[in-house]
């Protein structure tokens, strides 16, 4: 035990005896938690810039661009009479929709031609664009509701017969999970969790390639002459320095003030396993290529494209059944969904059984290709330093 200790302290010091792997395993959650944290801090999209062709200059249309302006999401930054210049006043403005009110607009209402508003919808960046054609829609639909409701009246319509023949049912939505729809809440965790994957794969990439090509191998078979308690000398630091950095984000989200406060527990123990799993894929790479440099390459080669692959922005039942396939062997898709069940949406442990089971037998699997790989270069050493 005593010897076991000595050679987990001395993987300490190979950690922080290397700067940029000290810089990127601790640096790094914490940058990335703090910034990200003020990134999507506001949570919602407001004031998005719109302009506003008003070709009417009319009651009719006055009122709808002041219900543009008492809308949150989007703001009139640039109102005027006709299309000239268009195109370049959207690119200054970095304008989400521009909405053309056409001449005659109020005629048309008054006579039941039904005109027609015409909005053009920047997809450039498709959140903001269906954050603002959706407020757009909404007080648009408002004011010819208003201007039916306002006709059937004057007509002489009583007042039961205007609310019947404008909506004969109703139809109620509610939101569950995320209210608010705040995107910090749903983007900010993944992010980081994929941030956590990341230090760790780099981390563990030098572990044994390190060894390698330091020369320091041969100390290592020594002092742990049994590969189980090598395996377990290389991971344990990276365990517990992980669930520091665990601690870090929970403290973010009381500073970001993310109200995450069901199921921690039951989510620090799918935690764990996310981390061991990732901890043996990095092993195992680390151990098959000797050589730091190309044994991080590899592991980025995974590690990038994993948040974009884990479904947790885009359905995984959209993707080809090969990328599907991909992702199934990268914890993160697993893990994420297993957070999205916990925190977001407050189920129970057992409802993530599957996805915990499946990051088992990924760290499983990469534990005994680790483990036979690891024999493989001990027995090699051993039969080119009889020696030793």
């Amino acid at each position: 035990m005593k010897e076991f200790l000595s050679l987990l302290k001395r993987e300490f010091r190979l950690f922080w005896g290397n700067d940029v792997l000290r810089i990127l395993f601790i640096g790094a959650p914490l940058m990335y938690g703090i910034l990200l944290g003020y990134v999507y801090g506001k949570g919602k999209v407001t004031d998005l810039p719109i302009i506003v062709v008003d070709e009417d200059r009319s009651e009719m249309s006055s009122k709808a661009i002041q219900m543009f302006e008492d809308n949150e999401v989007i703001k009139i930054a640039d109102l005027r009479y006709d299309q000239i210049g268009l195109s370049a006043a959207a690119i200054e403005q970095d304008a989400a929709c521009i909405v053309i009110i056409p001449k005659g607009f109020e005629k048309d209402i008054l006579t039941k031609k039904y005109p027609e508003v015409t909005t053009i919808v920047n997809t450039a960046n498709v959140l903001t664009a269906n954050y603002a054609s959706g407020a757009l829609q909404l007080c648009l639909g408002t004011l010819k509701v208003g201007v039916q409701l306002e006709t059937l009246r004057k007509q002489g319509t009583p007042e039961a017969v205007v609310m019947s023949q404008y909506e004969p049912f109703k139809t109620t939505f509610i939101k569950k999970n995320n209210r608010s729809t705040n995107y910090m809440y749903f983007l900010w965790p993944g992010v980081l969790a994929t941030v956590l994957q990341q230090v760790l794969l780099l981390g563990l990439a030098l572990s044994f390639a390190s060894e390698f090509e330091k020369g320091t191998f041969g100390e290592l078979i020594r002092r742990a002459p049994s590969i189980t308690k090598m395996l377990a000398v290389k991971i344990i630091p990276y365990l517990l320095m992980s669930f520091g950095v665990w601690f870090i984000y929970w403290l973010f989200t009381i500073w970001f003030k993310v109200p995450f406060y069901e199921n921690l527990g039951a989510l620090t123990f799918v935690a764990g396993i996310f981390v061991i799993s990732v901890c043996f894929i990095g092993v195992l790479v680390s151990v098959l290529i000797p050589n730091q440099l190309k044994a991080t390459e590899v592991l980025m080669v995974i590690a990038t494209p994993s948040f974009i692959l884990s479904g947790f922005t885009w359905p995984l039942s959209q993707m080809p059944i090969w990328v599907q396939r991909i992702a199934d062997v990268i914890p993160l898709t697993h893990f994420l969904k297993s957070f999205r069940i916990l925190i977001i949406e407050e189920g129970q442990l057992s409802q993530t059984a599957s996805y915990n089971w499946n990051m088992v037998i990924i760290g499983v699997v990469c534990a005994i290709l680790s483990y036979i790989a690891l024999y493989y270069k001990k027995r090699k050493y051993l039969k080119e330093n009889p020696q030793e």
